[in-house]
């Protein structure tokens, strides 16, 4: 079967080329030089009949049409390469470290969904929340809160969060919360490494000196999370970690505001496993696990 396709050399030259926004750093990668990508990419060019670069003074950046063209053909070239290494060497191996309560809440839920587009990726998950540069164990992918700058990492961002109180509906219609200031009334449930969160919240709510009825400090944050679902009191719960309890009715929030905005999550990856397929495709699917 004859295929109408653009040469292969010209694509990997596009695609390092749009990656890094850089010629010069494309020529780097893949051991060529500056002028060979450049030749590559204007043959391309040539046989699509489109710029895909906006040419700046030592700088690239890509046209409308290029944005598109380069999702295609990442995912193109990852399948092509994942689809190789299974033939040459069986399943990729992919190292995810996250924080346990992430893992927990989030990551373990959606995480069939990868494996079910990415059947030739072996997940290999641990959990700590140790900084990213003294983990002992190798890894593809760390999954930590951020911008952390991390020399020697790329990171992707993936994950934005805020922070409401929530509570079980038990305890809601028990105890019925019209205004903060009805907290009063409530046990206050607190994670021992974050004892900042209902200060800062009680604060931006107009109560900053309330006293609630008792307060309860649990070592974890997936321990505080649970005491909230088993009605032990109100927890401050990150909108993305108990999305699924919200939505399962198992927790409510009682107040439309104010959000604490919280935590973002990023991808930290080593720069040397930056673009291998498993990676690609993990951070690609990680920043998308929530819209489908």
């Amino acid at each position: 079967m004859k295929r109408d396709l653009p040469p292969l050399n010209a694509l990997r030259a596009f695609e390092a080329a749009a990656v890094r926004q850089s010629f010069s750093e494309a020529a780097e990668l893949l051991h060529v030089t500056h002028g060979a990508v450049s030749r590559q990419i204007r043959l391309l060019e040539a046989w699509l009949g489109t710029p895909l670069f906006e040419r700046h003074h030592r700088q690239v950046r890509l046209t409308d049409a290029g944005r598109g063209y380069l999702a295609d053909v990442r995912a193109a070239l990852e399948r092509i390469e994942t689809a190789s290494a299974r033939l040459r060497q069986g399943p990729l191996p992919l190292r995810v470290n996250a924080p346990a309560t992430f893992t927990l809440r989030w990551l373990i839920p959606r995480l069939s969904r990868f494996q079910l587009a990415h059947p030739h990726v072996e997940v290999k998950l641990t959990t700590s929340s140790e900084p990213v540069a003294q983990l002992a164990d190798s890894f593809e992918v760390a999954i930590r809160g951020g911008p952390q700058a991390l020399p020697g990492f790329i990171a992707h961002e993936f994950l934005q969060e805020s922070r409401l109180p929530v509570c079980s509906p038990g305890l809601l219609e028990r105890l019925p919360l019209a205004s903060p200031a009805d907290l009063v009334r409530h046990t206050l449930l607190h994670t021992a490494g974050s004892p900042e969160f209902w200060p800062q919240w009680l604060d931006a709510a107009g109560v900053p000196d309330l006293q609630p009825a008792a307060s309860l400090t649990l070592e974890h944050f997936y321990l505080t999370l649970q005491a909230a679902l088993d009605g032990l009191g109100v927890a401050l719960g990150p909108s993305r970690l108990i999305a699924d309890d919200l939505a399962a009715g198992r927790l409510v929030q009682p107040f439309a505001g104010p959000r604490l905005e919280d935590w973002r999550y990023f991808a930290y990856v080593p720069e040397t496993r930056d673009g291998h397929p498993a990676v690609a495709a993990f951070c690609r699917w990680l920043a998308q696990a929530d819209h489908g």
